[in-house]
């Protein structure tokens, strides 16, 4: 149904052009030869980059002509050493706006929190959506605010959201996996009740509202029958 990029975790999101001439004259520089791997040395940080930008969008404008969408981590990780700096998704924006990817749909997973308005500007394109998987690390009331201002604007791009992994010993897979999908339910539950009583929305409007971040955006955006 998609695929997904390491990065932020390995490199920034920067993705940026990359002439086919520039990264072949890398990869072959590194592997075009028979040389023993041990006598060739190692890509600069630039060149590396350049390889790296040009796969990225190969394999990106391929997977949109499968109708594949392309998954991101954006905003906050784990680990002592993640950059945050390099997971805000407003990095992907000239992605995003290419004209050559536009018929590929891009996923902001985890909402990019902390960049959670950024995100919201970003679901004004045609071709990005949002998840809510996020619970793990904020509370389901953090979570309610960003998800009532998403469905205020974009509740069609807006699919629910869990995360799983063994945090310690004590805490593993699957008491994460239920905080997740609990706390994402419950935020939904909390910014579709907030949006019904300030007037926004009627109940009949929220339970359809509801359907859609469940299930129907999911299913519209990955063709699920």
């Amino acid at each position: 149904m998609a695929v997904k990029f390491e990065a932020a975790y390995l490199r920034a999101l920067d993705f940026a052009p990359a002439p086919h001439e520039a990264a072949a004259s890398v990869y072959l520089r590194q592997m075009g030869d028979a040389r023993p791997s041990s006598l060739i040395p190692a890509p600069t940080k630039a060149d590396y980059k350049i390889l790296q930008d040009y796969l990225f969008r190969v394999i990106a404008a391929e997977a949109g002509r499968l109708g594949m969408a392309v998954h991101f981590h954006t905003g906050a990780g784990c680990g002592g050493y993640f950059q945050l700096g390099g997971a805000n998704p407003l990095l992907l924006e000239a992605d995003l706006d290419d004209p050559a990817l536009r018929k590929t749909n891009f996923v902001l997973l985890h909402a990019g929190w902390p960049f959670t308005r950024e995100t919201a500007f970003l679901m004004g394109k045609p071709n990005v959506w949002a998840d809510t998987s996020e619970g793990w690390m904020i509370s389901p009331r953090e979570l309610a605010n960003y998800m009532r201002s998403w469905m205020e604007w974009y509740p069609e791009k807006v699919l629910f959201g869990t995360d799983l992994y063994a945090a310690t010993p004590e805490i593993g897979w699957e008491e994460v996996g239920w905080q997740t999908s609990q706390g994402a339910r419950w935020a939904l539950a909390e910014a579709l009740t907030g949006m019904i009583e300030d007037g926004e929305i009627t109940r009949a409007r929220a339970l359809e509202l509801a359907h859609m971040v469940l299930h129907d955006n999911a299913a519209k955006l990955y063709g699920i029958q």
